[in-house]
């Protein structure tokens, strides 16, 4: 059964309207307040076919208002690539021993950044990190010699974005404290890198539906006219 600040939320929403993403967003921060800062979710309905896999649409982008969140950041890399993550400010770094602690289920973090020489050892993770949506890809910036700048990144906010099974893309674009206008940055930059990612042989429709939400609210839906 809902519970009664769901049913306040649900109450402030016009269910036949499509919002301006700005109205979307000032409505969502105006709703009634859980007691604790709820993070404000964009959900898009793609046109693609996800048993195709030239239409799979996945990659990040980095947001100029960050996610509100500590992102907790571990490096699998040695040597030079190894220093240069701990001093990007890599919450953990390591090689075999840290692969190791992995493999026991340990996963106290967020973001994982590997080297592509330590992905060998690293693809056997994929059956531990892949439900998590934390093995390291090329495709999100999370595979690659540049540690120091991954790091740097993931630590400023960046998200990942990826449809699933149902064509769907979920992500966090910041926090209900956040103001306004932050929050329309953060989600006008989440589109372009969207529309950047259109794979070529998609006919019709690529977003054909877009909402948005707080932790503990309804979704809002989105005018697409405004938005792209």
């Amino acid at each position: 059964m809902p519970s009664k600040l769901y049913k306040s939320k649900v109450a402030m929403v016009d269910r036949a309207k499509c919002y301006t993403l700005e109205d979307a967003i000032n409505l969502v921060r105006t709703m009634p307040k859980a007691k604790f800062d709820e993070t404000v979710e964009i959900a898009f309905k793609l046109g693609t076919d996800p048993k195709k896999s030239d239409q799979n649409v996945r990659g990040a982008v980095t947001l100029p208002n960050g996610t509100g969140r500590d992102v907790r950041v571990v490096v699998i890399a040695e040597g030079e690539s190894a220093s240069q993550a701990e001093a990007a400010g890599a919450d953990a770094v390591g090689y075999e021993e840290l692969i190791n602690k992995i493999k026991g289920g340990w996963a106290e973090f967020d973001v994982m950044i590997a080297t592509p020489a330590s992905m060998q050892k690293v693809r056997p993770l994929g059956r531990v990190l892949g439900p998590r949506g934390l093995m390291p890809n090329p495709k999100t910036g999370t595979v690659t010699d540049n540690v120091a700048e991954a790091v740097e990144e993931a630590k400023k906010g960046r998200v990942e974005y990826r449809a699933d099974r149902t064509s769907c893309v979920h992500v966090p674009t910041g926090k209900v404290s956040f103001t306004a206008d932050a929050l329309v940055e953060n989600c006008r930059a989440l589109v372009t890198a969207l529309k950047g990612a259109q794979p070529a042989g998609i006919k019709g429709h690529y977003i054909c539906s877009c909402t948005l939400s707080s932790t503990m609210g309804p979704g809002v839906k989105v005018d697409l006219k405004d938005l792209t």
